[in-house]
């Protein structure tokens, strides 16, 4: 694969919006060719997966692929042979290696799902370089904020998950070692930290651009509006995690500027990006999205899908060829009001609680996602859900793997959660172990992580 410039990737990017749809398709043909092809001839494990695919192939005739296995078969997967999984395991226990290219070469990153231990990806500087590209171009909406951004000084500052090679901190600290002379431009927060901590840190940046998980901003409107967060933002850009309507109208309100949200992952880097419809238009230069129902079948426009299967076309180094990716979205071909002629997608709004705990009479509200960057450090836990009542009560259910003790499981993690919690000042709390699995709601089918339940009596202990 040769390797692609940052301002050969901006001009690709540039020029794809204005060819015709023949021109377009083409061009993914290609891109999907010259991958699976790539794929086949310098991974053991696609040589394995493709070994029915001839030269002649359409895009449903490759086998899907999954975090699970390819995880397992990490070393045969990576087209590269001058790296392998225990290297990188090795890399990420120095947590200053966070931002820094293994080798030279690659920068790592995982993701930080709730279900089973997470997935390890490797971007080079081509695929670097296109995520780029596409963000660069195609992140704002309105060209006046943009201005804006600009004419403020372009300081930027991520409330994000840290502690961990995650895609939101990993990229900002990327960027600053790169870069270091521009730390007064970029700068990153903890998620994780205490609300007054996140307050303090904000104010004495002052960004131009706000960023963060939605449910993280979400606990800082309060902030804003007592006057306790005195900033100024011309844009706040989310991510991560669902921004709904109710969310978006509030932040507004409370910041006084635009609120723009994307829809990206580890895997796939910045799958679609929001237009002033608030749709989500996907990078379909470089990125192919499959809505599937639950055996992989393809679902119709304007239905919703069971996941998706998405691929990578920037990515040779660790090729992601119709991985599946547990997202329920509906897709659009119709045309959309803004003239972008992607097609775009509607998300089904993750809806996980904001918990709320009440210690000496104070109210203490955590994020979802600090507990999610809490709890997937246990990887034996394959799946949790944790269901807050009254009375600082929670109730954690766990799915283990075959190999593990749940009740062991449950301990550290309930080591772990009080840690955490203790360190928001929330000190009196009971978490006890269910003899439940997660489970989705009955009626909708929808799936909660962590469920607010405070109004509930508490049920007895198992």
């Amino acid at each position: 694969m040769k390797k692609m410039s940052l301002i050969k990737s901006i001009w690709l990017c540039s020029q794809y919006p204005k060819k015709s749809a023949l021109a377009k398709a083409r061009i993914r043909a290609a891109r999907l060719n010259r991958l699976v092809d790539y794929a086949k001839q310098n991974s053991p494990y696609y040589q394995a997966h493709y070994q029915n695919i001839g030269e002649h192939f359409k895009l449903r005739d490759l086998p899907p692929t999954n975090k699970v296995d390819l995880m397992a078969h990490f070393d045969e997967w990576i087209t590269e042979k001058d790296i392998t999984l225990n290297e990188v395991e090795v890399f990420m226990k120095d947590l200053d290696n966070i931002g820094r290219k293994i080798k030279g070469k690659y920068l790592v990153f995982t993701t930080s799902g709730s279900t089973g231990n997470p997935l390890v990806a490797l971007y080079d500087q081509t695929t670097n370089n296109v995520m780029a590209g596409i963000n660069m171009l195609r992140s704002f909406v309105r060209k006046e904020d943009y201005r804006a951004f600009l004419k403020g000084g372009g300081k930027t500052m991520g409330v994000f998950a840290t502690g961990g090679f995650y895609l939101g901190n990993s990229s900002v600290r990327a960027r600053l070692l790169a870069m270091p002379w521009k730390k007064r431009q970029f700068g990153v927060t903890s998620a994780l930290a205490p609300i007054a901590r996140i307050v303090e840190e904000l104010n004495a940046f002052k960004p131009t651009m706000l960023g963060g998980y939605p449910t993280i901003l979400e606990l800082l409107i309060d902030e804003q509006k007592k006057g306790r967060l005195q900033i100024q933002p011309v844009l706040i850009m989310t991510g991560g995690e669902y921004l709904s309507p109710q969310l978006r109208r509030a932040l507004e309100e409370a910041f006084g500027c635009t609120v723009q949200t994307s829809y990206s992952c580890t895997e796939g880097g910045t799958i679609a990006c929001e237009c002033s419809e608030k749709h989500f238009h996907i990078n379909d230069d470089w990125i192919i999205v499959e809505p599937v129902n639950d055996q992989n079948e393809p679902v119709a426009d304007g239905v919703q899908s069971d996941k998706i299967l998405i691929t990578n076309l920037a990515n040779y180094t660790q090729p992601f060829i119709r991985y599946e990716v547990t997202d329920r979205v509906v897709m659009h071909h119709e045309p959309c009001p803004c003239k972008n002629p992607a097609p775009w997608l509607t998300l089904e709004g993750r809806t996980d609680d904001i918990l709320t705990f009440y210690e000496d009479g104070k109210m203490i509200k955590i994020s979802p996602l600090a507990i999610y960057a809490t709890l997937k450090e246990i990887h034996g836990i394959v799946r949790f859900q944790l269901i807050a009542y009254e009375g600082n009560e929670l109730e954690l259910r766990i799915i283990a793997r075959a190999e593990d003790n749940p009740q062991d499981l449950f301990e550290e993690a309930a080591k772990n959660l009080t840690a955490f919690l203790a360190t928001h000042g929330v000190k009196q709390v009971r978490i006890f172990f269910s003899d439940k699995l997660p489970m989705q709601h009955p009626q909708s089918g929808k799936f909660k992580h962590i469920i607010y339940n405070g109004n509930l009596s508490m049920p007895e202990t198992p």
